[in-house]
C-alpha cells in the first residue's frame, strides 16, 4: 500500500472484503505514564458492507477521546478547488512532456483503467494527477466508495460521540507533496502508474488477505518495497518523510498530553523498515502490536 495522499496516497490501500469476512487489521499501541496512543492502519476505499471491526479495536476506539486521521478538510468542494489549482495545466499538455512511445503506453493504460474520457481527459492534467487518475479509475469503476473508507467511518463515529477529530495534515499539504515534486520525479510517478495498471487485480487480491489478516510483512513487500526499489525518490517523499513527521508528532503528544488517543493512517505507513513505528524507535519510543 503505497503512501496515502489524495488518490495515490489514498488509493493504493483500497481493499475489497466480502461482507461475511471478519477482518482483523493490525493495531499497535505506544504508552507513557499518562498517555496511551493507538496506531491503526486504514484503507481509504471500501464497499459499504465490508466488516472490519473486532473487539480489541472497538475497545481502543471507545477508550480514545481524540482521533487523528490524515486529513479532515477533504470535502469535495475543497478537493476539487485544490486539484484544479495544482493538477491542471492546459498550457503544457501532457503529450508535450512524453515521447511517442510513452504517449502510446499512456493511451493503452487509460483504456485499460477505464478512465472517463480516455486519454483526452488526462492530457490537460499534470503528470502527478494523471498518475492518480490511472490508479483510482478502476477502483472507483468497481464500486469502491471513499465515503465508506475506514478513516471516514472512524471520523463519523468519533464525531457522533462528541469526540475531537483532528488531521495530521491538510488537504493542501497532501496535494503539494505531489504537486511540488521535481519534474523528473513527477514524470517517474506517472510512468510507475502506467506500469502498474496491469498489476491492479492481482495485487488487490493479495492485499485483501494481507490487510484482513494484519499481515504487515506482506503489505510491506507488495507496496512499500516495490515503490522503494522502482522509485526511491518518490518513496522518500511520500512515505519516509511523512512517517518521520508523524513520529515526531506522536512523540510530542506523549510528552505534552494525557489520556487516550487513536491515530488512523494508511496501512502502508505502518509497514516496512521505514514505518511510523520504525521512526518512533529512533526516537526511543516503542510501539507494541496488540
Amino acid at each position: 500500500m503505497k503512501p496515502s495522499l489524495p488518490a495515490r496516497l489514498l488509493f493504493c490501500l483500497f481493499l475489497l472484503l466480502p461482507a461475511a469476512t471478519i477482518a482483523r487489521p493490525a493495531l499497535w499501541v505506544v504508552k507513557d505514564a499518562d498517555t496511551t496512543i493507538y496506531l491503526f492502519g486504514t484503507v481509504h476505499l471500501l464497499p459499504n458492507d465490508t466488516a472490519w471491526h473486532y473487539p480489541a479495536l472497538d475497545r481502543a476506539v471507545a477508550d480514545s477521546k481524540t482521533l487523528y486521521i490524515e486529513l479532515t478538510n477533504d470535502d469535495q468542494a475543497n478537493m476539487m478547488a485544490l486539484v484544479l489549482r495544482y493538477g491542471v495545466d492546459v498550457a503544457h499538455p501532457l503529450p508535450s512532456l512524453l515521447n511517442p512511445s510513452e504517449q502510446l503506453r499512456l493511451t493503452i493504460a487509460a483504456n485499460k483503467a477505464g478512465v472517463p474520457g480516455g486519454v483526452q481527459a488526462l492530457n490537460v492534467m499534470r503528470p502527478w494527477l494523471a498518475a492518480l487518475t490511472l490508479a483510482t479509475a478502476p477502483l472507483l469503476k468497481a464500486g469502491l466508495d471513499p465515503e465508506h473508507g475506514v478513516d471516514k467511518q472512524l471520523k463519523a463515529q468519533m464525531a457522533g460521540d462528541g469526540k475531537q477529530v483532528l488531521g495530521l495534515e491538510t488537504a493542501e499539504q497532501q496535494i503539494r507533496f505531489l504537486a511540488d515534486m521535481p519534474p523528473s520525479v513527477e514524470l517517474a510517478f506517472l510512468r510507475s502508474s502506467i506500469r502498474d495498471v496491469d498489476k491492479g487485480p492481482i495485487e488487490l487480491t493479495q492485499l485483501i488477505d494481507a490487510w484482513k489478516n494484519g499481515d504487515v510483512a506482506t503489505i510491506a513487500r507488495l507496496e512499500d518495497e516495490d515503490l522503494r526499489q522502482t522509485e526511491p525518490k518518490l518513496y522518500q517523499r511520500l512515505l519516509v518523510q511523512r512517517n518521520q513527521n508523524w513520529a515526531a508528532r506522536i512523540g510530542d503528544l506523549l510528552r505534552n498530553h494525557s489520556g487516550t488517543i487513536f491515530i488512523a493512517v494508511g496501512a502502508a505507513h505502518l509497514a516496512g523498515p521505514d514505518s511510523v513505528q520504525a521512526q518512533l524507535h529512533k526516537l526511543g519510543i516503542e510501539a507494541a502490536r496488540q
